[in-house]
């Protein structure tokens, strides 16, 4: 089980949510968890948000899209703004090429808009 830190972090940015990876490597989750949510954290020297921020540039530049859409997720709910999201998306577009980010903004969009979701 992850440590407490690790959980109250977790929950904070993700409500409700189990990770998927829970029911079958459960073991992994907790490594990670404690990783992401406790060690790294204890040692950052960031505000939250510009965390959360770093941590969307991050994803994007390393193409991990499903991570991404979940980071999105959190950052709103860590109280970075749909603009500020949508900011970090075009600074990565020279960085990344568009061929890349334009994965990525229909992500942005299907969080930002769930109404609009693309089928």
């Amino acid at each position: 089980m992850p440590t407490q830190a690790a959980r109250t972090t977790h929950d904070a940015l993700f409500p409700g949510h189990v990770p998927t990876l829970d029911r079958t490597d459960p073991e992994l989750v907790e490594i990670f968890e404690d990783f992401a949510f406790d060690e790294v954290l204890a040692q950052s020297r960031l505000e939250p948000r510009l965390r959360l921020i770093t941590q969307l540039a991050a994803l994007i530049g390393a193409g991990a899209l499903s991570e991404y859409r979940v980071m999105v997720g959190a950052a709103l709910t860590g109280g970075v703004t749909p603009v500020e999201v949508k900011e970090v998306l075009y600074q990565a577009v020279p960085y990344v090429g568009m061929g890349r980010a334009y994965d990525f903004v229909h992500a942005t969009n299907d969080v930002l808009t769930p109404a609009n979701r693309r089928r």
